[in-house]
């Protein structure tokens, strides 16, 4: 489990080191609260790479002020809920915005 936390807590460091500058200095957020959303949104896609009913690679995942999107195609209903569902149970999310499309 540590190991999990080390590589969560790297990803957002990355993710700081080549993103932060732009959205802050757009006025959307703080370094703080960007710091927390990459952290969100590496842990809703680790979520997804452990889960066998949603694909983590067809699935897109951003988060802003604590609000996810989900973007890209489902190949069921089930796989859309769980994903939507998944992304809900991370620390720190505060809503979710499903726009994932279900592909027959």
């Amino acid at each position: 489990m540590q190991a999990r936390q080390i590589l969560v807590a790297a990803a957002a460091a990355t993710a700081l080191v080549f993103g932060a500058g732009c959205t802050v200095m757009r006025d959307q957020q703080t370094v703080g609260s960007y710091v927390d959303d990459a952290t969100i949104t590496t842990q809703v896609k680790a979520k997804f790479a452990e889960n066998q009913t949603v694909s983590a690679m067809a699935i897109g995942v951003e988060t802003l002020k604590g609000v996810v999107q989900l973007s890209g195609f489902a190949k069921s209903g089930e796989e859309r809920a769980m994903a939507e569902r998944l992304a809900r149970s991370v620390n720190g999310v505060r809503s979710v915005k499903n726009d994932i499309v279900v592909r027959s």
